[in-house]
């Protein structure tokens, strides 16, 4: 995947396409090959070593992977780098600092949301897919893996989420967008690589 481009991966369900991710992203071990994120090798990393390396993930599974749902978005909002300055020090939380954030976030993301106290589970699919979009952009990756983004969401929410995609590649990110919506790849993708078959 280059800078500045959108690599989009097509397939059907079922074909690898998570267990690609997830051996990118540090969520399994790779059986095989080698990943290698901006010159380092990232292969059998951990999560924390894979956005360390500069990896943003937008989970298939929002409910799953993305979020806490009982955890408030300010907690959400953090999850990742939840250790580093300005949010920690040693084992001490910067609560206002992370409010604070997470407000900047609502804002920057038209996050619709009465305030960053609320848990995850009580805004709609878009408004929590926004804040699991938002927090991985925000980490300025590399690459942004986006893995069924717009899935189960309304039309204003998909509109909103592939401006932001393509304006992350218009930042020189490096993005992968994998989606089982052929439209969707059509529309976004610079290049499509394409999984039919398990080896």
């Amino acid at each position: 995947v280059r800078r500045g481009e959108i690599l989009a991966i097509a397939e059907v369900d079922g074909n690898g396409q998570t267990e690609l991710i997830e051996a990118i992203a540090g969520l399994r071990k790779p059986l095989s090959g080698k990943i290698v994120l901006n010159g380092k090798d990232i292969t059998g990393k951990t999560s924390k070593d894979a956005i360390e390396a500069g990896l943003g993930h937008i989970a298939e599974d929002r409910h799953k992977r993305g979020l806490i749902l009982n955890y408030s978005l300010y907690e959400n909002s953090i999850l990742g780098v939840h250790y580093k300055a300005p949010f920690a020090k040693g084992i001490m939380m910067n609560y206002k600092e992370i409010k604070d954030y997470t407000k900047r976030l609502i804002k920057n993301y038209d996050i619709r949301t009465p305030n960053e106290d609320v848990t995850a589970s009580s805004l709609s699919g878009g408004n929590q897919q926004k804040i699991v979009i938002a927090r991985e952009i925000e980490k300025n990756p590399e690459l942004l893996i986006a893995a069924q983004p717009t899935r189960g969401l309304d039309v204003g929410a998909i509109e909103y989420i592939h401006k932001r995609l393509v304006e992350e590649r218009d930042n020189n990110r490096a993005v992968l967008l994998v989606s089982l919506e052929l439209d969707e790849v059509l529309s976004l993708a610079d290049r499509i690589a394409v999984i039919d078959r398990k080896s």
